[in-house]
């Protein structure tokens, strides 16, 4: 079972840190999300300390989780942000990070969120298309703006050993430059006078389950800026992995060693997401019918692939477990939600406990890619987020729960 220090059981009750989800629920009622800030700090601080002989600069990549008060906190304990929208950027200024240690990523920027980016002042552009610098360039030239910092996105053309939806380096996927791109751009800098490419990136894959792709990919970035003194930051992206139950998975100072020879000579720039922020967080969910049918038990609870979509998305696996222990014999039920699509299913052939109507469930290891990819499909409401304090020992509101007004908020009629 994929329980942590600060995801535990203590008389037979779950809790986060030291708060009883159950009391949670009582106040804000269910599906919500939990999220534990002790946690998220423990996971930052655990990837800075196995890279500390690096210096890394760290940007927490908000894809994975956009809370507000997440992002607060990890700024506060010293990680820029990776954004890859100008909304992104626009969240991560609200919640106090530096422009400066902002990177903007992302395949398909637009004119307008380049141009506020710059008017921001970000502090780097992960640059995948040669039309992208023009537009960079041309934009910061009306700004008055010069020496704007580039680091090109290289697809290495390497198969990173992961779930094919979320490998990014390999030739066929839409991301990054090829290495002949690169080569050319770098030959021809003085095409983008108001530019200073000053580094290489690249990201291989999400949930990467060895390190080989990722020191493949940073063996060939080495040989493409060789010739070119200039360029002296490595951004290695993210792909750091974390347990949703399987063994053997590489760990984060494995990462650190497999990289560092490589990287020494370079200042390094970390991109992490969901290493950070996965196993901090749970999506409670309370059982509304129980169904024989097909000679199988469902559990229809009120969590769906509308507030947790990663199980139809990606077939990811997430261990499901009681909020309360009991005696009870186990039996294998799929555990399933009510929206009206076959695919709504959130986990198969689980062993459980025998339940009540109304007992609740726990998701765990759904901090990263849960509730920033909610929708509200079906007219459903977008639910809660809370996170437990810094302390331990309080827990807040981070989003409250959508009403049936706020699914309508932006409609006209006229």
């Amino acid at each position: 079972m994929t329980l942590n220090e600060s995801i535990h059981y203590q008389n037979k009750q779950l809790y986060i840190d030291n708060i009883a989800v159950s009391d949670v629920i009582t106040h804000v009622g269910s599906p919500t999300y939990i999220y534990s800030l002790p946690r998220a700090i423990h996971n930052y601080n655990r990837i800075a300390s196995a890279f500390e002989h690096l210096n890394p600069h760290i940007h927490y990549s908000a894809k994975a989780n956009g809370s507000l008060r997440v992002l607060k906190t990890l700024v506060d304990s010293g990680a820029g942000i990776d954004c890859v929208s100008a909304g992104e950027i626009f969240k991560a200024l609200k919640a106090g990070a530096s422009a400066r240690d902002i990177v903007f990523a992302g395949v398909g920027k637009t004119v307008n969120e380049i141009q506020f980016a710059l008017e921001q002042g970000v502090g780097w552009f992960n640059v995948e298309n040669i039309l992208e610098l023009d537009y960079i360039n041309q934009i910061a030239m009306n700004l008055g703006l010069s020496s704007i910092k580039i680091a090109l996105r290289l697809n290495p053309k390497v198969t990173a050993n992961t779930h094919p939806y979320i490998a990014t380096g390999h030739g066929g996927a839409k991301f990054g430059l090829t290495a002949q791109a690169i080569a050319h751009i770098l030959n021809h800098q003085e095409d983008w006078a108001n530019l200073n490419f000053a580094g290489l990136h690249l990201h291989v894959g999400s949930q990467l389950g060895d390190t080989s792709a990722t020191t493949k990919g940073i063996q060939i970035a080495r040989d493409l800026i060789k010739d070119h003194p200039s360029v002296d930051t490595l951004n290695i992206g993210g792909g750091i992995p974390v347990s949703y139950g399987e063994a053997d998975l590489p760990s984060v100072e494995a990462f650190a060693k497999a990289i560092t020879p490589l990287v020494e000579s370079y200042k390094l720039i970390l991109e992490p997401g969901r290493s950070i922020i996965a196993d901090a967080g749970i999506l409670v969910t309370c059982l509304l019918y129980i169904k024989q049918q097909a000679a199988q038990t469902f559990y229809i609870v009120d969590g769906s692939m509308t507030e947790f979509i990663r199980p139809m998305l990606y077939q990811a696996k997430h261990q499901i477990v009681p909020v309360k222990q009991t005696n009870s014999d186990s039996q294998v039920v799929q555990v399933v939600g009510p929206v009206c699509e076959t695919t709504d299913v959130l986990a198969k052939d689980v062993p459980l406990p025998i339940m009540q109507i109304g007992d609740m469930l726990a998701i765990l290891t759904t901090g990263a890619y849960g509730a920033v990819m909610a929708s509200s499909y079906n007219a459903r409401p977008r639910p809660a987020e809370i996170v437990i304090a810094e302390d331990g020992n309080n827990w807040h509101i981070a989003r409250k729960r959508e009403t049936y007004d706020d699914l309508i908020r932006d409609e006209l009629l006229d």
